[in-house]
């Protein structure tokens, strides 16, 4: 449920991406509770802060893989339920491909494994999957060039019972695997798709068409159905969900992928960017200081989906706070899809419960 909590008037001008002054609509600032579900964060939620009591809300289960409609020829997982891909050596024909040719793979094909070779397993969690050497490669035009890959479907939504306040429980059940082959297609792409041990009576076809209005066509590989997922291209700003990145043991050291609650995305491929603006003093007057005229365009992130991800909240605590909060020296500055800029910062991120997976954030436009 999204609900208005405080109204913040502001009907002023915002900049475009050319830097000229140009018009926004009759907008207020309000504060939104995204609808993320509690502590399981079984929901994925799609914000455009132009029209904030409209979001997009989905399942983190309701699909698997998502389909580039742009020039390039790209596919994406589902990242909000930590899959992963490996191809499936010397394999050119799927119906071919059984248990004993993938075995080994499934301990190696895992998030959280700490080793940082597993990074190749998992999409660039910086978001540039048009340039990823990791994850599924380009499509390629010669069907043949199209290698065959055991998907691990990551973990299902596990049960909401018995969860500590102030904690999370993002992974149940293993959802099990697929392999699968993905060709072009006339403007899409063709997908073929089994069970591990499906013969090719029983391997899936499906034909995904490119829709130039929204930037992936999403499909369900358990269901066999494609479904819509993401707003149309310009009409989300943020999303939060559960989200597959990279984690570090030190300032370099990669330890691999790893699978984070609590995480906010930005609409890159779109031209969504965001920066941090970090206080010293006190954040409630800071924050309402900020006018237009302090945005600091050098600083905004439009190369990285993770400009505010995990940065607007601690989950592990301080050892003087030994629970998760939201940090309170910091707000966000972002310049939306229509080129118009915010300010927003998070209240919370649990109820009066304590419960986790209540995120509270505030807005209003420069």
């Amino acid at each position: 449920i999204v609900s208005v909590l405080s109204i913040m008037a502001a009907t002023q001008s915002c900049l475009s991406a050319d830097e000229d002054p140009v018009p926004v609509p009759p907008m207020t600032g309000s504060e939104v509770s995204v609808p993320i579900g509690g502590p399981t964060e079984p929901n994925q939620v799609w914000i455009d802060l132009s029209d904030y009591t409209n979001p997009a809300v989905n399942s983190r289960t309701d699909w698997d893989l998502g389909f580039y409609s742009g020039d390039a020829y790209r596919v994406i997982m589902n990242g909000s339920l930590a899959m992963t891909v490996i191809k499936i050596p010397n394999a050119s024909d799927i119906s071919k491909v059984k248990e004993a040719d993938i075995s080994s793979l499934k301990d190696i094909a895992q998030v959280g494994t700490f080793d940082a070779a597993n990074m190749k397993y998992v999409d660039n969690p910086n978001g540039d999957f048009l340039n990823q050497t990791s994850g599924i490669d380009a499509i390629k035009e010669n069907d043949a060039d199209n290698p065959v890959y055991l998907i691990n479907l990551g973990r299902e939504i596990p049960s909401a019972a018995n969860i500590g306040a102030g904690s999370v429980s993002l992974s149940g059940d293993p959802r099990g695997w697929k392999k699968i082959q993905i060709l072009r297609a006339q403007n899409g792409y063709k997908i073929r798709y089994g069970d591990v041990n499906a013969a090719e009576a029983d391997i899936k076809e499906y034909i995904i068409t490119k829709d130039t209005e929204y930037s992936f066509s999403f499909f369900n590989l358990k269901t066999g159905t494609p479904v819509k997922i993401q707003p149309k291209k310009k009409k989300w700003d943020l999303a939060f969900t559960t989200f597959t990145n990279e984690v570090f043991m030190g300032p370099t050291t990669s330890a691999g992928s790893y699978f984070y609650a609590d995480f906010v995305t930005t609409n890159t491929l779109n031209g969504v960017g965001a920066y941090q603006v970090t206080v010293t003093g006190n954040l409630d007057a800071a924050y309402n200081a900020f006018k237009l005229k302090d945005v600091e365009s050098s600083k905004f992130v439009f190369n990285d989906q993770r400009a505010i991800g995990d940065k607007w909240r601690t989950t592990t605590g301080t050892a003087s706070n030994p629970v998760p909060f939201v940090y309170a020296d910091r707000f966000f500055v972002l310049k939306d899809a229509e080129g118009f800029y915010f300010k927003l910062r998070f209240n919370t991120m649990k109820n009066t419960k304590g419960e986790r997976g209540y995120t509270n954030f505030e807005f209003e436009p420069l």
